[in-house]
């Protein structure tokens, strides 16, 4: 759950969309929010899972609020995948209420408010107990403890075959893909704590096989390389 705003005498503030392979929803209040190319509407826009990074630009007076969900859950609670970023139509809106807490939010003036409201629907209206099949939580579990893609027949008891169709359906990739892109956000999350670490020990440590595997691996997914975040 999160919830921004940006102030009247703020500049534009542009940042990474550093990807995870998660999806999820934002409540678009009011203010300039661009991603890459797209202006988004005000409204409930449901948001697509990523295999590159994006940037985010927020104008003056930008109020936002929104839900992440974790690889899988969005397609587990809505049934679907969105290619883009899309604006869910009001008429749509028949499982979640979620124009009612779009009012709710837009009239609750401080963010822990805000936060408070999301919680609260969240309580009532996710149940993600039941979310996921077991076989595809192992799997995606296994891939974020670094084991080897090929280790999950094992681990998920299904074949090889199965798991790709799972990923396919449940995320939009395969499972390598699944797996590059979080060996990708872990080196992110980690040079963010440790930025004067030394990339080619950093490389071998999640798993790339040299400096330059990895390089090539950021310049494909987060559009960067190590030494510039």
């Amino acid at each position: 759950m999160w919830a921004a705003k940006v102030t009247s005498q703020s500049d534009v503030i542009r940042k990474p969309l550093h990807c995870d392979a998660g999806s999820g929803l934002m409540f678009n209040f009011s203010g300039k929010v661009q991603v890459g190319e797209q202006i988004l509407p005000r409204g409930v826009i449901l948001l697509p899972v990523s295999n590159v990074t994006q940037h985010i630009t927020f104008g003056a007076d930008t109020r936002l609020a929104g839900v992440r969900f974790h690889p899988a859950i969005g397609f587990g609670l809505l049934g679907s995948h969105v290619e883009k970023h899309q604006r869910l139509e009001e008429s749509e809106d028949n499982q979640f209420h979620l124009y009612s807490l779009f009012h709710s939010l837009d009239k609750e003036p401080s963010v822990k408010g805000q936060i408070a409201l999301l919680n609260k629907w969240a309580k009532t209206y996710l149940d993600l107990s039941v979310v996921l099949p077991h076989s595809l939580d192992n799997a995606l579990e296994s891939i974020r403890q670094g084991h080897p893609v090929g280790d999950l027949s094992t681990v998920a008891t299904l074949s090889q075959r199965q798991i790709e169709r799972l990923f396919k359906l449940w995320l939009g990739m395969t499972p390598k893909a699944y797996q590059r892109l979080i060996r990708v956000k872990h080196v992110i999350d980690y040079l963010k704590h440790n930025s004067g670490a030394n990339l080619a020990d950093v490389a071998v440590q999640f798993g790339f096989s040299d400096q330059a595997h990895m390089t090539r691996e950021f310049s494909a997914i987060a559009r960067t390389t190590p030494g510039k975040l």
